[in-house]
């Protein structure tokens, strides 16, 4: 019985990205499709690190090419392929890296660094090839966040390898530095500092590069969202007030250097008392909901005011790492797992296909 290519497109077709809500079909992300006799055999690109659910989408597929008449065996495979998506228009593009994720707060003290060091490992979790770069000047707290001491070496004497945490390729001041040392800088050796860091680092061959940013809007913030290829930033508050209006002024900030947001993440949202269960909105409630649909922003998710969280970024192992399969670790591969897909919608970027021009005079 010969299969009906038609029938076969149209059952794959109601298999749904559980991330996007949309087809593979549709979407073109089905490749390869062949039929012979009774065997079927495709394969499926997704643009994002999934590795904890491709072996589901994988069934689901094989399941439901099954169910057309005619098919016997089914071959498929399914895979990320993650590629460089655009930046700010004449930014061009850092070796070695493909996008680059600001994980960025109005103010200090809303867990912003916690924040950035948790995507960074929920998107390696993910078996996507992640770095983090610490671009607080002045007040570093990646090293001991992600557990990891030591200079950096360099092989060439111009760029210095990234030293490696749980994964994850990592990059900060504080390498270089004494802790006690004080980074009495002004706002342009600081923004040259984090400029040399960025780029005289060697990072291999990233998917994304997270960089956990200083608080504020001053020179390093807006030096960085001018001078430096980022295909996107997430905005992190508290839902008090204060922190929300001065997460308003990053977002301001970022919207005039022309990089999207590509969401808000509401830190200390909820309180649950570990003697009585007692549930507590200390900082206010919903106010991180509010500004994304105010702005017309996604809003990535919510992590609670829990002691645990604290305990394990500073003993130098993330919610991530130290409880892969807890709530709140969910919480977090939730958060990574939109921002991906977010990027994934974006435009490719096309700079490295054009040609280089040379301009000379005849003579």
């Amino acid at each position: 019985m010969a299969i009906d290519q038609a029938a076969l497109q149209a059952a794959l077709q109601g298999v749904k990205d559980p991330n996007t809500g949309k087809d593979f079909v549709s979407t073109k992300q089905l490749k390869n499709l062949q039929v012979a006799g009774g065997d079927v055999s495709f394969d499926v690109e997704l643009g994002y690190p999934a590795q904890s659910q491709i072996a589901a989408l994988r069934q689901a597929l094989i399941a439901a090419a099954r169910g057309v008449p005619g098919v016997e065996n089914v071959s498929a495979s399914v895979r990320s392929k993650i590629i460089a998506h655009s930046v700010q228009r004449g930014v061009p593009l850092l070796p070695g890296v493909k996008n680059i994720v600001a994980v960025a707060s109005g103010k200090g003290g809303v867990g912003k660094s916690t924040t950035a060091a948790n995507l960074a490992l929920a998107l390696a979790a993910e078996g996507a090839r992640v770095g983090l770069l610490d671009a607080d000047i002045y007040g570093p707290s990646q090293p001991l966040m992600m557990g990891v001491r030591g200079r950096p070496v360099s092989e060439d004497g111009q760029t210095m390898q990234p030293l490696m945490a749980h994964g994850v390729q990592v990059m900060s001041i504080g390498f270089l530095v004494e802790d006690e040392q004080a980074m009495i800088w002004r706002g342009p050796m600081a923004s040259q500092a984090l400029d040399q860091l960025l780029r005289q680092t060697r990072w291999d061959d990233l998917d994304y590069l997270v960089i956990d940013m200083p608080p504020g809007t001053g020179d390093i913030q807006l030096s960085l969202g001018q001078r430096v290829p980022v295909t996107g930033a997430v905005i992190v508050t508290t839902p008090q007030d204060i922190a929300l209006l001065d997460a308003r002024k990053g977002i301001k900030m970022f919207e005039k250097v022309g990089v999207p947001i590509l969401g808000i993440v509401e830190n200390m949202a909820v309180h649950r008392c570990t003697q009585c269960g007692h549930v507590e909105h200390i900082f206010g409630e919903g106010g991180g909901q509010r500004m994304a649909a105010e702005y017309g922003m996604d809003y990535l998710g919510g992590l609670p005011l829990a002691l645990h969280i604290r305990e394990q970024a500073d003993s130098g192992r993330p919610t991530v790492v130290a409880e892969p399969d807890g709530d709140v670790a969910a919480i977090y591969k939730a958060i990574a797992r939109q921002v991906a897909v977010k990027i994934a919608e974006k435009a490719k970027d096309f700079s490295s296909k054009f040609p280089t021009i040379t301009i000379s005079k005849d003579t």
